[in-house]
C-alpha cells in the first residue's frame, strides 16, 4: 500500500492524544519523527510503533517536515505551505486556555461524568483516558485534510485542537440539543438535578462473569423480555421506558438476574443472538486476548516487544493490517529528505471540496464519521429508506409534544448529518438500488455501516460499487467484520466497550463494570473518517478504487491499548478506580457546601505532586472536610490559585452556555425547518482558515429528492413523481 508514505511528519507531542494522532500516520506509511526518548513503559512502547526518534528538533527537521504536531504553541513558526496541529487540553483561546487539568477535570467540565451513575450514588469518569483517544483520533483526521488540500493547492494550515471540545462532542450526547428540543433554551438556575442515571439492561451478571446487552430501540428491549422468559412484561409500558425500568430498578434487576445468573456467560450470547439483540461478554485487558472474533481476525498481535497490542484498525483492499512494529532505536542525526513543495495558489478552499460521498450510514457511528468529512468540505448525500428511516430519527419521539413531525427532532440525528444533502431511496427495491448505483457513478466514495450481509443483499457490494465506478472508495464499517464468527452479529457503542475491556474499566471498585455511555460511535466514526482520507491518498497513487474495511470493535480495542498492553507486559489486570488515578496522588470527586443527597455539587480534583505544600489539605479526608466546608467557587478559586487541576461537575443541558464554548464558536446556531435556530457543537478544532463549520442544518427526509435525484442524475418532474407514488422515494415515514 502507498497510503501516505509520501508525508513528512514531525512529533513533538506529550501525553497519548498527540502520539496516537502520530501513530496513525505511521501506521498509514507517513514517515514520523519523534522528538524525544520514547519511555520503556508498555503504552508508551505502543504509541512509539513506527516512529523514528530524534534527540533534539533540528531546523531541517522543523522546515521539511509536512506537518509539525505539538503539545503547545510552537516557538518554530512553520511556513504557509506547513501543516501545524497544537493539541492542548483547552485549545489556545478562550477564558480556560491555561488552566490546569486532568482526565477528570475535562470529563467533570464538560458535563459527561455528572449523568453516569447509578441515581443518588457518586457519579463516575469514563476509564481508560478514553479522551485523549478520542482527541488523537479527531486530531489526525483535521491534520490528514488540511494535508490533502496542501499537496493539491500549496495551502498550508494552522490548526488549534481542543480536547475539551473533543470530550464534550463525544461524551454528551447531545444533551443540550435535546433538553432545547424537549423544553426550548434552559435557564441554568432552574434545571434542578443532573439527570443521573445507568443504562437497564446493560451489563449483567451471569454463572461465570458479566454479559453485556445493547437495547437502544423499544424493539429490542422488547426482544429482551422474550429472551428472559417474561414476554408479558412487553404490555408493561413503564418498563418499556428507560426511566420506568430505573424507577423498578430493584424490581427489574430481580427479573433480569434470575435468568442471567442461572446460565453461563456463553448461553446467553448463545441466546441473544438468536434474537438479533446486541449482545457481548464483559472482558477485560487480560480477557480479551482469546475472544473467538479477535482471535480468528488476529486482531490482536506479538510486537517486537514481545507482547500482544492492538493492529491497526482497518484494512485495506482485503490485505491483513501489517504486522505490528517497533520503536526505532534514538538518532540524533534524524532527518527529513530535503523537497520542493507546491507554491500556494488559488483562493483557500475547504480541504474536502470537490469530494462527493454517498452515505449509507445509520445511527451514530457512521454519521458521526461523514459529518466530519461534510464539515470538511464534503458533499455527502445522506440516503434513507421511506419505509426505515435512519434509526437515530426515531429518538425524536421523545419531542412530538413540541413538534409532530418527531422524526425531524432528534439531536442526534441533527447534529450528526449537518452540512450533508438527503435523500430517500428503499434499496429493498431494485428500482431503489438502481438509483443508487447511478449515484455511485457521480461519488468519489461510499460509506456504510450495517452488518456485512445488508450491503449484499441489497446487491451493493463491492463487485457492484466498483462495476458502477472503478475509481470509487467504499469504507465498509461493520461492527465486528467481514470475516469471523461474528461476523453477522450486530454491535452498537455499548457493544465494543463491553468487549474491548473498556466497561471493565469504567466504574467504582465496590460496584461491577459500567459502560462509557457512547464515545466508541464517534471513535468508530473518526477511524472510518480517517481510513477514508487514507484510501484518498491511495485513490490518487494508482488511480483505482479503495475498499477499506473499518470495524467498531478494533477501533474501540485500540483505545483499550493501555489495559491489554499492561497486562502482556506486566500480567497486571487493569481494574476500575472509579474517578481515582495511578497518575495522580489525590482525585476524585468531592460535594461542595450546600450539597444534599441528589443535589450534591461535586468538584473534580486531581493532585498529582506529592510535595505539594498548599493552604489545602492535600490528603483525602482534609480535602474532603474543606470542600463540604465552602461554596463550590472559592474551593474552585483556591485550587486554581495553587494551580491544583478542579472543575465543577457541569450541566450538560446547558454546554452551549459554557464560557470557554461561547469564546471559542464551539456551538454554532443554525436554522431547520422544523426545530428553527438551534445551536450545534460543529468540530472541536479551529482552521485559521475556517470561520465556520456548519452551512446548512440536517436535512429533512427526502429533503433533496429533486436536487439530488434529478439535478444529479436528470430524472423529471413525472418519474420523481412516479417513484414517489410507488413508495421508492418519500419525505416521510411510512413505518
Amino acid at each position: 500500500m502507498h497510503g501516505l508514505a509520501d508525508l513528512r511528519v514531525l512529533d513533538l507531542t506529550a501525553g497519548s492524544a498527540g502520539a496516537y494522532a502520530t501513530k496513525l500516520f505511521a501506521d498509514a506509511g507517513a514517515d514520523v519523527v519523534k522528538v524525544g526518548a520514547v519511555a520503556d513503559a508498555p503504552l508508551e512502547r505502543f504509541l512509539g510503533a513506527g516512529k523514528r526518534v530524534a534527540a533534539r528538533a533540528t531546523p531541517a527537521l522543523l522546515e521539511r517536515a509536512d506537518l509539525v504536531v505539538c503539545s503547545e504553541a510552537p516557538a518554530h513558526v512553520p511556513s504557509a505551505q506547513q501543516v501545524l496541529l497544537v493539541i492542548t487540553p483547552w485549545g489556545l483561546a478562550g477564558p480556560l486556555r491555561e488552566r490546569p487539568w486532568s482526565e477528570l477535570v475535562l470529563q467533570a467540565e464538560s458535563g459527561s461524568i455528572g449523568t453516569r451513575g447509578l441515581p443518588g450514588k457518586e457519579p463516575f469518569q469514563a476509564g481508560g483516558r478514553i479522551t485523549e483517544w478520542i482527541g488523537g483520533t479527531y486530531a489526525a483526521v483535521a491534520a490528514l485534510a488540511a494535508l490533502h488540500r496542501m499537496q493539491r493547492s500549496g495551502h498550508g494550515e494552522r490548526i488549534d485542537f481542543s480536547l475539551f471540545e473533543a470530550i464534550t462532542l463525544a461524551g454528551t450526547n447531545y444533551l443540550d440539543l435535546s433538553f432545547r428540543l424537549l423544553a426550548g433554551p434552559p435557564d441554568p438556575e432552574k434545571l434542578g438535578p443532573l439527570p443521573q442515571s445507568i443504562e437497564t439492561p446493560s451489563i449483567e451478571p451471569t454463572q461465570d462473569g458479566y454479559v453485556g446487552f445493547c437495547t437502544n430501540s423499544r424493539q429490542q428491549v422488547a426482544d429482551f423480555m422474550l429472551l428472559i422468559g417474561r414476554p408479558e412484561l412487553r404490555d408493561d409500558e413503564q418498563l418499556a421506558q428507560v426511566a420506568g425500568r430505573l424507577a423498578r430498578l430493584d424490581e427489574w434487576n430481580a427479573l433480569v438476574h434470575a435468568y442471567t445468573k442461572a446460565r453461563t456467560t456463553r448461553e446467553v450470547l448463545e441466546a441473544a443472538a438468536l434474537l438479533r439483540i446486541p449482545v457481548a461478554p464483559v472482558l477485560s485487558g487480560e480477557t480479551v486476548r482469546h475472544h473467538e472474533q479477535l482471535v480468528a481476525r488476529r486482531a490482536l498481535r506479538p510486537s517486537p516487544d514481545g507482547w500482544l497490542v492492538p493492529c491497526r484498525p482497518y484494512r485495506v483492499n482485503f490485505e491483513d493490517a501489517p504486522e505490528p512494529k517497533g520503536v526505532a532505536a534514538p538518532r540524533g542525526d534524524a532527518a527529513f529528505p530535503e523537497r520542493a513543495r507546491p507554491a500556494p495558489a488559488g483562493a483557500v478552499r475547504l480541504p474536502l471540496e470537490g469530494i462527493r460521498i454517498l452515505d449509507l450510514t445509520a445511527w451514530w457511528a457512521g454519521p458521526s464519521a461523514t459529518a466530519l468529512l461534510a464539515a470538511l468540505g464534503a458533499d455527502v448525500i445522506h440516503v434513507e429508506s421511506p419505509a426505515r428511516p435512519d434509526g437515530m430519527r426515531m429518538v425524536g419521539g421523545m419531542a412530538r409534544h413540541r413538534f409532530p413531525a418527531f422524526w425531524e427532532a432528534s439531536a442526534f440525528f441533527l447534529a450528526a448529518n449537518a452540512n450533508k444533502r438527503g435523500v430517500t431511496l428503499d434499496l429493498a427495491r431494485p428500482e431503489g438500488v438502481a438509483l443508487a448505483k447511478r449515484l455511485v457513478a457521480h461519488c468519489d466514495g461510499v460509506v456504510e455501516n450495517f452488518t456485512p450481509r445488508v450491503l449484499e443483499g441489497w446487491g451493493l457490494g463491492w463487485e457492484a460499487i466498483s462495476a458502477a465506478n472503478p475509481r470509487a472508495i467504499l469504507v465498509r464499517m461493520p461492527a465486528f467484520g467481514l470475516t469471523g464468527p461474528w461476523r453477522d452479529h450486530p454491535g452498537f457503542a455499548q457493544t465494543m466497550e463491553q468487549l474491548s475491556g473498556l466497561a471493565w474499566i469504567t466504574g467504582h471498585p465496590d460496584d461491577q463494570p459500567r459502560i462509557q455511555r457512547g464515545p466508541c460511535d464517534p471513535l468508530s466514526g473518526m477511524h472510518a473518517a480517517w481510513s477514508f482520507l487514507v484510501a484518498l491518498a491511495e485513490r490518487e497513487a494508482t488511480g483505482r478504487g479503495v475498499h477499506v474495511e473499518c470495524t467498531m470493535v478494533e477501533a474501540a480495542l485500540n483505545a483499550a491499548a493501555e489495559a491489554i498492553v499492561e497486562f502482556g507486559a506486566t500480567g497486571r489486570v487493569q481494574e476500575r478506580l472509579g474517578n481515582r488515578s495511578r497518575d495522580a496522588r489525590l482525585q476524585g470527586l468531592f460535594p461542595c457546601a450546600g450539597s444534599a443527597p441528589g443535589r450534591e455539587k461535586w468538584v473534580a480534583v486531581s493532585a498529582t505532586a506529592p510535595g505539594e505544600r498548599t493552604p489545602v489539605p492535600l490528603d483525602e479526608a482534609g480535602l474532603r472536610a474543606w470542600i463540604a466546608a465552602r461554596p463550590r467557587d472559592e474551593v474552585l478559586r483556591a485550587l486554581h490559585e495553587q494551580g491544583i487541576p478542579a472543575a465543577a461537575v457541569a450541566d450538560p443541558r446547558a454546554a452551549s452556555l459554557h464560557p470557554q464554548h461561547a469564546a471559542r464558536g464551539f456551538f454554532e446556531e443554525i436554522d431547520h425547518p422544523v426545530v428553527g435556530r438551534q445551536p450545534l457543537p460543529a468540530v472541536p478544532f479551529r482552521y485559521e482558515s475556517v470561520a465556520r463549520w456548519l452551512r446548512q442544518p440536517a436535512p429533512t427526509l427526502g429533503q433533496h429528492n429533486r436536487d439530488v435525484l434529478g439535478g444529479l442524475l436528470g430524472l423529471g418532474d413525472a418519474e420523481l413523481a412516479a417513484l414517489e407514488a410507488d413508495g421508492v422515494i418519500g419525505t416521510r415515514p411510512r413505518t
